[in-house]
């Protein structure tokens, strides 16, 4: 065989094996595997100490950006956030010229940054970390060579690395640890918020001190809340009645609208995760590609995140007392509402504020019409609840917390508005690149 054939032989393997191995962009990939991580952690999130919504929101939020920063290099439509997001300013790069498995890289960076954000869960869940990352290991890993294998996934590690790194510094690092300081000192003085049970110190009272995703979103425009009087004539006294009438003549569906979305600490996946498994439904509705979901889930993630600083913010600012401390002081001694009472300031709504800027965003990507069927609960006993719009759901979510005895009709209205806010100022964030 002559020379100039042999050569032309290897050539054509080489080709062959290029060919094979050839990087594909990441909007050829289904969603499996961002919504599997997604879903994997709205199992993590009840069965992991001291994940309260404001802790759950903000690991969802870092989770959002890791899928996406560990995608994004495969989406020649979308930019990194570096330089977008508030003191986001870098990310490792890829090698130039080198090709990379996209689901491997997000199969690793989602795998590492849960297991840095959920550092203080079982063991039992760690295994299912570890499981479910083996399990998209070895039905992709054989679609590139083992080099390109193995730098997809120290890219997704390293990709994590560096968001873990820039999350210890937003003042919310291992906030499972800190849901009650011991060294917190409460206002005190005349109508001020008052513990409602057990719990002495506040849930997460420095929350609203945090470094926000989105530059100014844990600012608000609101109005202050009604004075505190105990007068009949008083707006605070008429906010109140209106609770307390609701709350003695509940309808059955009201009930079950306020049991529907209470969402408890401990025992589910929290408001942000609710507002996640929205999110994820529709993206498995939808069938988006890898690329889109990426997207859904950060600016979800995102929005969720900073509209908890920004309503704990509020929270801490003004002290408002609850329903059922003011209630029992000046119109009924006896009055219990059929949820129990977070332990914490009541203005404004964090179900109002998360829901409205969940809406605010799935309604910017999917429509203002756009008609859902809400699954979230059925494997706890809960039938399917259907909306023709993502408002709707939110209006239903913050009037929820009326029904239940928790919050003021003003509170969730004012937590719809700032959360909308919020959703806007993530929804005209910078992802696609200017000339895609």
């Amino acid at each position: 065989m002559s020379k100039s054939v042999i050569l032309f032989v290897i050539g054509l393997a080489m080709f062959v094996v290029e060919s094979a191995f050839s990087q594909k962009p990441v909007k050829e990939y289904s969603n499996e595997v961002a919504v599997a991580w997604f879903n994997l952690q709205l199992g993590l999130i009840p069965t992991t100490q001291g994940f309260s919504p404001p802790v759950a929101s903000r690991a969802l939020g870092y989770c959002g950006l890791t899928l996406y920063e560990s995608l994004v290099n495969g989406m020649p439509e979308y930019q990194s956030l570096t330089g977008v997001l508030n003191e986001f300013k870098t990310v490792p790069k890829i090698e130039s010229g080198k090709t990379y498995h996209w689901i491997l890289s997000a199969n690793a960076a989602q795998a590492a940054i849960i297991k840095n954000l959920y550092a203080n869960t079982s063991k039992a869940n760690l295994a299912k970390i570890d499981s479910l990352k083996g399990v998209f290991e070895r039905k992709y890993q054989n679609e590139v060579d083992k080099e390109t294998a193995l730098r997809s996934i120290k890219f997704g590690e390293a990709v994590a690395k560096a968001i873990f790194d820039y999350s210890k510094t937003d003042g919310g690092h291992e906030g499972y640890e800190k849901n009650f300081p011991k060294d917190y000192k409460p206002v005190t003085g005349a109508c001020v918020w008052t513990p409602t049970g057990e719990q002495q110190i506040p849930l997460q009272p420095n929350w609203g001190k945090n470094r926000p995703f989105v530059k100014g979103n844990s600012d608000f425009e609101l109005p202050a809340p009604p004075r505190c009087e105990a007068s009949i004539s008083s707006l605070m006294y008429a906010q109140a009645l209106e609770v307390y009438s609701v709350g003695k003549n509940l309808s059955a569906e009201q009930t079950l609208i306020a049991k529907y979305w209470s969402d408890d600490a401990g025992k589910t996946f929290t408001p942000p995760g609710h507002a996640v498994s929205i999110a994820s439904q529709i993206i498995s509705t939808e069938k988006l590609k890898l690329d889109r979901s990426a997207e859904v889930f950060c600016k979800i993630g995102i929005a969720a995140a900073d509209a908890f600083i920004s309503c704990w913010k509020c929270k801490f600012m003004h002290n408002v007392l609850r329903p059922v401390s003011y209630i029992r002081t000046t119109i009924d001694r006896t009055w219990q509402p059929i949820l129990e009472t977070p332990p914490f300031p009541e203005y404004t709504s964090g179900h109002a504020s998360v829901s409205g800027a969940t809406a605010q965003v799935l309604s910017d990507l999917f429509g203002f019409n756009y008609h859902f069927t809400d699954n979230s609960h059925a494997a706890r006993g809960f039938k399917p609840r259907s909306f023709d719009s993502f408002f709707e759901f939110a209006d239903e979510a913050a009037n929820s917390r009326l029904y239940g005895g928790i919050h003021y009709r003003n509170s969730n209205e004012q937590g719809l508005k700032n959360g909308k806010r919020i959703g806007k100022n993530v929804c005209e964030l910078k992802f696609k690149t200017p000339n895609p």
